[in-house]
């Protein structure tokens, strides 16, 4: 038994790395077609939906409609990132308001859920969806923690298109700090708020799109954050993968877990806001008319990868 999750049997440890080399692939191979991203992100969720309907496939996500909300709301940013990458919208503003608004609408959902659970579950619950749930300090640091990300989200007017065969949607300024702030954040989140899933709902997924990020394709997190995001959301509608032996890795319910946590996720996040705040205060740019990091190293080689120098 570990301190944050429990339930490492081999089959459980080898379902997780599958899991996680899945989803990459996946990605990878999406993000190099258009065609296939049409099938994967277009065509497959009208399928599933008429599935599901038909009870074909089906799992406790998909009975409610958080489950069923999280996962559209991930393709309705994975389509908008495809308008932006293969159409002329990826030339105008669209290019900018779009993402930055989907992911602070995701954050602000997210900051809300945290202080929801808090106020509403003062015992541990387990609720109508299987989510076994304890309000605490943790979801409070957590959720402010997820409003210094907010006020971190920097150099959005940057976003462009690559120049390269995949076209990827880069945004040059979403740097390697601000995308661990993003990771801690969303692993404390997924564990006060679905803990029983969030091995996979949480690490699995944050993993994917990170090693996507920084071992096959960087300057575009966001977008390998979302279709990894898409890929599991339909996964986890059409199948009970947590009935499953291979899915057995849950959280230990542990209030000096939830607790340390979250304690990392607000300490890191308010590092990134203190090193904007001096970066503005050095460098007198705007975070909302400028990109901020152009100075680093990391923003050349984000343009560099994407044929933008």
């Amino acid at each position: 038994m570990g301190f944050f999750f429990q339930g490492y049997t081999p089959i459980a440890i080898a379902g997780l790395i599958l899991l996680v080399a899945a989803l990459v692939a996946l990605n990878e191979l999406t993000r190099r077609s258009k065609l296939l991203s049409v099938v994967m992100y277009c065509a497959a969720p009208v399928l599933l939906v008429a599935l599901i309907a038909a009870g074909v496939v089906g799992s406790p996500s998909s009975k409610t409609w958080f489950g069923v909300i999280k996962t559209y709301s991930a393709l309705v940013g994975v389509v908008g990132f495809m308008l932006i990458r293969y159409t002329k919208l990826g030339g105008g503003k669209f290019a900018w308001y779009f993402p930055v608004a989907i992911l602070g609408i995701n954050i602000l959902e997210a900051i809300y859920r945290d202080y929801e659970v808090f106020a509403t579950f003062k015992t541990m619950t387990t609720d109508a969806a299987g989510l076994t749930l304890l309000g605490g300090p943790w979801n409070l640091m957590n959720a402010l923690a997820g409003v210094f990300l907010l006020l971190t989200m920097t150099g959005w007017m940057g976003i462009r298109v690559a120049n390269t065969p995949s076209r990827d949607m880069v945004w040059p300024d979403q740097l390697w700090f601000w995308i661990i702030a993003y990771d801690l954040w969303n692993v404390a989140y997924c564990y006060n708020c679905i803990a029983t899933r969030a091995m996979y709902a949480g690490v699995a997924l944050l993993v994917s799109c990170t090693l996507a990020e920084f071992l096959l394709k960087r300057g575009i997190w966001l977008q390998h954050r979302a279709q990894t995001l898409a890929l599991f959301g339909m996964f986890s509608l059409a199948v009970d993968y947590q009935a499953l032996p291979a899915f057995g890795i849950t959280a230990t319910y542990n209030p000096a877990a939830w607790t340390v946590l979250s304690a990392l996720s607000l300490a890191f996040n308010a590092g990134v806001f203190v090193y904007q705040l001096t970066v503005i205060l050095k460098t007198r740019r705007s975070p909302l008319k400028q990109e901020l990091y152009t100075q680093l190293a990391g923003y050349e080689k984000n343009l560099s990868a994407n044929g933008l120098r």
